[in-house]
């Protein structure tokens, strides 16, 4: 594994503290700035809107910025919105910081997933976008409960001191360790907003938005469901959410390796599964041993489907992938707020607090049916998914001296990815 794929991993896991962290924190914070929690909730939503809005943004003013410095000048500008959080001095100016920090989310991993696709050999592309991952699924486990459990002793400003920290630390690693990746001569807004609408791309952020809102209309009630149907006490939900990371983890890591082998099959095959755990939570969750086993499998085949989303789209828009790239996470960000509104709309409407999970089945099959309609397409026209991978050049190779010595040939200018055949497999039917 090339090192510059372990900076992008604690860079992801600086981002994914901040990201969840503020759910444990709510009532700290509420209490220290004399709010409610849920106003303090404001939060949460802040930095989706911070993602949602730089993820294309950002993207679009640095299509011309080398891939490293804009890694780093993404990374110092969640630094500097996690130093503002830590720093401000009423509810409106930690709002405004939450913003800033969550600006540079989505960019940073589609910039983030096109450089690791270039540094690994063909075939390990999901692999690598997968470790990158990787930083995100272990902040679930280790940085979240550790930054709330120092938030609840020191203050909630020491939560975003230390986040602050870790994304000094990422950006040195990043500095170090990620090779210079340079922008492909013929790249341009222009090309990169064409590669953006092409229909099969936003068919694959349309399935995003609706397959993975079915994990976050459970995840945003897991802990009420800890307490009220699984009968834990309050001190239990940060483990049950330990359990829940340490299903992203797995599944993260099972993702890599199959959508490297058969990228379309694995989208549906998560997607299918999700649903059915989704339904078999709303069961399950009355057992109390059978929950905890159900919030592991929860994680890892919802976590699983990303890594097929984030590839998906990057083939799509394969000669301007980064700005597509980016904008499946603004899609992930509308996930998780569309998902969390109609879990709640469904315990507010008098359901009862399982009722989220039927609801994330509903919405999980919606996403799978655009994901199979979009294939259909594919099928129709010609093009079967494994027609076309983002090439994985490393820097070195694209100058011309590839892994072994041989020389390059037909190698496209400052590394940019081309067209490649992906390995057949019977289950793709390529």
């Amino acid at each position: 594994m090339p090192l510059a794929l372990l900076a992008l991993a604690v860079s992801a896991f600086g981002i994914g503290t901040t990201e969840f962290v503020m759910m444990g924190l709510l009532p700290n914070v509420a209490g220290d700035l004399g709010t409610s929690v849920p106003t303090a909730g404001y939060l949460v939503s802040a930095y989706a809107i911070g993602v949602v809005i730089g993820a294309p943004l950002l993207t679009a003013l640095g299509s011309r910025v080398p891939r490293k410095r804009m890694l780093l000048l993404l990374m110092a500008l969640f630094t500097v919105g996690n130093l503002a959080s830590a720093l401000a001095p009423g509810f409106g100016w930690l709002v405004a910081g939450r913003v800033l920090a969550g600006l540079p989310h989505g960019a940073f991993f589609g910039v983030g997933a096109v450089v690791a696709a270039r540094l690994v050999p063909e075939g390990r592309q999901a692999r690598a976008v997968a470790t990158m991952f990787l930083g995100l699924t272990v902040a679930n486990i280790l940085g979240v409960p550790a930054a709330t459990l120092l938030g609840q002793h020191l203050g909630w400003r020491a939560t975003f001191l230390v986040v602050t920290a870790i994304g000094l630390l990422a950006m040195a690693a990043l500095a170090r360790l990620v090779p210079r990746v340079p922008v492909d001569a013929q790249q341009s807004l222009g090309r990169e907003l064409r590669a953006l609408g092409r229909p099969q791309v936003l068919l694959g952020l349309l399935t995003a938005v609706f397959g993975f809102a079915g994990v976050f209309a459970v995840y945003s009630y897991l802990a009420s469901m800890t307490t009220e149907v699984m009968g834990f006490g309050e001190s239990s939900v940060t483990l049950v959410l330990a359990l829940f990371g340490i299903g992203m983890t797995a599944g993260a890591l099972a993702a890599g390796p199959l959508t490297d082998r058969a990228l379309r099959p694995t989208l549906y095959g998560s997607l299918a599964a999700l649903a059915l755990v989704l339904v078999a939570f709303r069961f399950t969750v009355h057992v109390p041993w059978l929950a905890l086993v159900t919030v592991v499998v929860l994680g890892a085949v919802g976590f699983m489907t990303t890594t097929p989303l984030q590839m998906l789209v990057m083939n799509k828009a394969k000669d301007a992938p980064t700005l597509a790239s980016a904008s499946n996470h603004s899609a992930f960000n509308l996930a998780n707020a569309g998902g969390a509104w109609a879990g709640g709309a469904a315990v507010a409407a008098g359901w009862g607090w399982t009722s989220p999970a039927l609801v994330g089945a509903v919405l999980t099959v919606v996403g799978l049916a655009v994901a199979a309609a979009a294939g259909l397409l594919d099928l129709r026209g010609g093009t079967p998914e494994g027609a076309s991978r983002v090439v994985a050049k490393s820097p070195l190779r694209a100058a011309g001296t590839p892994a072994g010595g041989a020389p390059a040939g037909g190698a496209p200018a400052g590394g940019a990815p081309a067209p490649v055949s992906e390995p057949s497999s019977p289950a793709s039917g390529s």
